[in-house]
Order: C-alpha cells, then structure tokens, then sequence
C-alpha cells in the first residue's frame, strides 16, 4: 500500500509531462503536413538534377560521347592488304 505514494505522483507528472510535450509540439507546428515527407521520396527534384548536371557531366553522358567516337585506326583491318591484290 506504501507503493501507491509513490506512483500516483510519479503518473501525474508523466500525465503533465506528456501534456506539455503535446501544447509544445502543436504551438511549434511539429504536426503540420505530415505527408510532405513521406511523399517526397517519390517525386524526383528536378532542379536538383539540372543544376547537377551543369556543374559536371554525368557518367552516362561520357560513356555515350566515348562510344559516339570513331577510332582513326582499326589495327585488325588491313586496307593496304586489299589495295595491292
């Protein structure tokens, strides 16, 4: 029975505490649009990437102009070969 003057005042202030916490959270706008974070993951940014895309070129894009590039020599064709028969 001693116990119960222990607890009802230690539950009353954990009731108080989260009660302040709560009016603290609301006055702050810590609940306000609570889906903007959970739906921007599926958007892409794209001002983000432009501006990425601007200060250094991507790796696709320099694959593609490597690949775009014709070699000056192939040295397993042999031209001079078919010009002497």
């Amino acid at each position: 029975m001693s116990i119960m003057y222990i607890l009802i005042p230690v539950a009353a202030i954990l009731t108080a505490l989260g009660i302040y916490l709560f009016f603290w959270a609301v006055k702050t706008e810590q609940f306000d649009d609570l889906e903007k974070q959970g739906m921007s993951i599926l958007f892409n940014d794209d001002s983000q990437q432009k501006d990425q895309e601007k200060s250094a070129p991507s790796d696709s894009n320099i694959a593609a102009k490597a690949n775009a590039a014709p070699l000056a020599t192939n040295p397993t064709n042999n031209s001079s070969a078919d010009v002497k028969k």
